[in-house]
């Protein structure tokens, strides 16, 4: 690691600089001074200073209205470098932020952090991400929560060489909250070593609507035990591994049939069902000690009856979340820019009426400088005290330190490459992914030893993987894609590459009813080739894909889930994951329960 020296900064405070740098006895090992000189070191025997008992407090003490304001937000920044001059980049900073880039916009308006995305800053290259992580801690006079959202399976910022883990829901088919644990670890600590020290995950949610559009497999299930066994384990191991974790989206994202980045969901659950059925993971994971519990933007009227979003709303993330399950962590609001919570007030009263339900650390509002503006003009308005605005100042920065994040900010660069994907890492994966592979339905088709066999279905990078690691087990595999909505002539081109085939393998995501997907499942099994289904979203869609010679669910599109899929086909490793939800008929009932699964022995 790099030595942290507040010194060389432009110090917020630095009169109290000096009382994070402490260690367990409480003695001053470092004092931060304005004109940047290192500090002395102490001669003889002469006695050393204890420092305060509070060096949050002091801190926050001598923060001013702004500084504190600032800490109030999370935003994401453009650029690969934290000191990007790329026109574009310098563009949409401008628009959004005010700033050119993350070092100027962190150095002038000292938010509580930053998260990362892709599509926003490259994140191919762990030394890039380890760089950019540095020169944007370089910048901020006091150390930043640097997030991303690396949940695994559907939801990933960070691809490869990270290592790729199938997700939540495989892990939920798996039953081994130990993996589950060591999964989040790795994560955590490859997160870690590019200069990440936040991830948002677990998503505590219960998924029990099968038309989820948001969800889905981003949970571990749609059995409240289960999830809350699971985000308790992965809240364990992130913090193990190096990062502070937010447990997400109270008070539950999972019977919706509503985006809420689209539109403002409605859960009706009673507060009987919310206790039996949304409860349990939140509470879990609060116990196990998470860092953050994020807000979701639905009604929920069973425990608002004002219909507010619950990330507006008093009694949901007061009431219930602090006073009731008595969480004492940070309350961060899901974005700020979803329409969910932009559906009934203006950009410039959500950050407020956030802050005044009980929120802390306010993401990704679409207009930073109008919302800073507005918490602002609240508190010279009596609408908000500077009294609310420390207790959740308090909270962002007794996370930070309790972490090890104002210790110890930044990465190595030069070892972060070594650090993340390792080959330890990867067989992990793999191991996860070979567990979780679900055998639906099978007429005796697998496993299947050897032959010609053409992959088609959804996602070319999945048809094309699936079909590589069919050939590395000893196939001859051909891959077709044909898509979400196959037309007529992407089915009969399916149809006819698979004359002459041994097996056909079609990789299917998100089937509902009436899907051209099913339509093309139809149109292949009108032929001589066996038919296998592999649902690499949901396992919902065997419900519409009647007819299937054998029906699999890998849960995930990753890597890892891919090449196991490919080995169950081929028999090398025997399917033992079982099912984390229903699988409903599409008639009514329940076609697969929760626990199924077949095997070969």
């Amino acid at each position: 690691m790099r030595p942290v020296k507040l010194s060389r900064k432009t110090v917020l405070l630095s009169s109290v600089a000096a009382a994070f740098a402490v260690v367990g006895g409480g003695a001053v090992i470092a004092e931060a001074t304005a004109g940047g000189d290192e500090p002395d070191e102490p001669e003889g025997d002469q006695p050393v200073e204890e420092t305060t008992a509070d060096p949050v407090g002091e801190l926050l003490a001598s923060m001013s209205l702004e500084d504190k304001v600032g800490q109030l937000f999370m935003v994401y920044v453009h650029g690969e470098s934290a000191d990007t001059a790329d026109p574009d980049a310098v563009a949409s900073n401008l628009e959004r932020l005010g700033a050119e880039n993350g070092a100027a916009f962190v150095a002038a308006y000292r938010p509580g952090g930053v998260i990362y995305f892709d599509w926003a800053n490259g994140l191919a290259d762990p030394e890039q991400v380890a760089r950019l992580s540095n020169g944007l801690q370089d910048a901020s006079a006091v150390p930043l929560l640097i997030a991303t959202d690396q949940e695994y399976g559907s939801v990933v910022r960070i691809g490869e060489p990270a290592t790729q883990f199938p997700g939540a829901m495989p892990l939920g088919a798996t039953r081994d909250t130990a993996a589950a644990e060591e999964a989040a670890r790795i994560a955590g600590a490859e997160l870690r070593a590019m200069g990440l020290n936040h991830n948002f995950a677990p998503d505590a949610d219960v998924n029990v609507d099968p038309a989820n559009p948001v969800i889905g497999v981003r949970s571990f299930g749609s059995d409240p035990d289960l999830v809350a066994d699971f985000a308790a384990a992965q809240v364990r191991g992130y913090q193990a591994g190096g990062v502070a974790v937010s447990a997400k989206h109270f008070p539950g994202h999972g019977d919706t049939s509503t985006d809420s980045h689209a539109d403002l969901p409605v859960i009706t659950h009673t507060a009987e069902e919310w206790e039996a059925v949304d409860a349990p993971p939140f509470k879990a994971a609060i116990a196990a000690g998470t860092d953050m519990v994020m807000s979701a933007h639905l009604q929920f009227p069973a425990l608002d009856d004002s219909l507010k979003p619950a990330t507006l709303s008093p009694p949901i993330l007061t009431g219930l979340l602090r006073e009731r399950l008595g969480f004492t962590g940070v309350v961060v609001t899901d974005a700020l820019d979803m329409q969910g919570v932009r559906t009934e007030y203006g950009d410039d009263r959500v950050p407020v009426l956030a802050l005044l339900a009980g929120a802390d650390l306010l993401l990704m509002p679409p207009d930073f400088p109008l919302a800073h503006r507005a918490v602002l003009d609240a508190v010279a308005a009596g609408e908000l005290t500077e009294e609310r605005i420390d207790e959740s100042v308090r909270r962002i920065l007794d996370l930070k330190h309790s972490r090890g994040i104002v210790d110890d900010p930044e990465a190595d660069e030069g070892a972060a490459a070594e650090a993340v994907g390792t080959d330890a890492n990867r067989a992990a994966a793999e191991d996860i992914a070979d567990r979780s592979v679900t055998l639906l339905a099978n007429d005796g088709t697998l496993p299947l030893a050897s032959g010609s066999v053409l992959v088609t279905g959804w996602g070319e990078n999945t048809t094309q993987r699936l079909a590589a690691a069919l050939s590395a087990n000893g196939f001859q595999a051909e891959a077709l894609t044909t898509g979400d909505d196959p037309d007529a002539d992407a089915v009969a081109a399916a149809v006819a590459a698979a004359a002459g085939r041994d097996l056909v393998v079609v990789a299917t995501r998100n089937v509902r009813a009436g899907s051209p997907q099913a339509d093309l499942v139809a149109a292949l099994l009108d032929g001589a080739a066996p038919v296998v289904t592999a649902a690499v979203g949901t396992p919902y869609d065997a419900a519409q894909l009647p007819g299937a010679n054998a029906s699999l669910a890998a849960y995930s599109y990753a890597a890892p889930s891919l090449a196991a899929l490919a080995k169950v086909i081929a028999g090398a490793v025997e399917p033992t994951g079982t099912l984390p939800v229903d699988v409903p008929s599409a008639s009514g009932g329940v076609l697969y329960p929760f626990g199924h699964g077949l095997g070969y022995k």
